[in-house]
């Protein structure tokens, strides 16, 4: 099996469970935040919007400088609705899906850099900028995602088991 087509079950499992949160996203609440050093709910919700596009980022570039000199640096994203968060999300999905289609197990070898400012943040083959700075980057911040919903009584959808608010579907309990 290559490893594109593992990751490509991996990576539509995890963005389904991820769609289902940010589908609970409560529109009223996107300025929330649990403490005065986090994140609104609306800019985690499209922080993780945005991760698959790092993603594409790292299977199609070899380097990225996030504040390139004389460039313009890195900007999230701003966004104000969950119907956009969801499109950005959809879109970014979409994206990487088709970018790993055409991923080569030799691309996952090679390796890629992050820098600021052309200084060398850390260069690691691409399957591991691909399993940690973006699945399990997302997956992390999916989980403070699900808090903030807690903390507003927002029932949480059922994820690798049946959450307090949902039962597994599909024959799965």
């Amino acid at each position: 099996m290559a490893i594109r087509e593992a990751l490509l079950v991996e990576l539509a499992m995890e963005t389904a469970a991820t769609r289902k949160v940010l589908e609970r996203l409560p529109e009223d609440k996107l300025d929330w935040k649990p403490a005065d050093k986090s994140m609104t709910m609306s800019r985690l919700a499209t922080h993780l919007a945005e991760m698959p596009s790092w993603g594409v980022h790292a299977l199609t570039m070899d380097e990225l400088d996030i504040n390139p000199p004389g460039g313009e640096p890195y900007q999230p994203v701003e966004l104000g609705s969950v119907a956009e968060i969801l499109e950005l999300f959809d879109a970014n999905v979409a994206k990487l899906l088709a970018t790993l289609e055409s991923t080569s197990d030799d691309d996952f070898k090679r390796p890629w850099t992050l820098k600021n400012a052309g200084v060398e943040i850390f260069t690691e083959p691409k399957i591991g900028v691909l399993r940690g700075m973006v699945m399990n980057h997302s997956i992390h911040h999916r989980g403070q995602l699900s808090v903030f919903l807690r903390l507003n009584g927002v029932p949480l959808p059922a994820i690798y088991g049946p959450s307090a608010d949902e039962q597994m579907t599909g024959g799965s309990s």
